[in-house]
């Protein structure tokens, strides 16, 4: 699965895994994704390189651990309403 740096990730609402048994990572993706944030603002709070954050995200996402929220664009036309959402969401970094 390749996710877009401006992909939505949340925590799966209900977990049936013991999250003390999962890593480091997984546990702190877990942490952070109990609000909404972007592939990219992942990878920042976690001082780790893009591609490592998005590979672990994916896995999460196929064990159930997390939620993605892939963009939907229009016509190939970005939504302003993202757009503003990533711009506020760099702003607080």
């Amino acid at each position: 699965m390749q996710l877009a740096l401006e992909a939505l990730v949340s925590s799966a609402t209900f977990v049936s895994v013991d999250t003390g048994t999962l890593s480091t990572e997984y546990q702190a993706i877990i942490s952070l994704s109990q609000q909404v944030r972007s592939v990219a603002e992942l990878s920042a709070l976690l001082r780790m390189p893009l591609g490592v954050t998005r590979v672990l995200i994916a896995d999460m996402a196929a064990e159930g651990l997390v939620q993605i929220h892939q963009p939907s664009l229009d016509a190939g036309k970005p939504d302003l309403n993202l757009l503003e959402r990533v711009l506020s969401g760099l702003r607080r970094l």
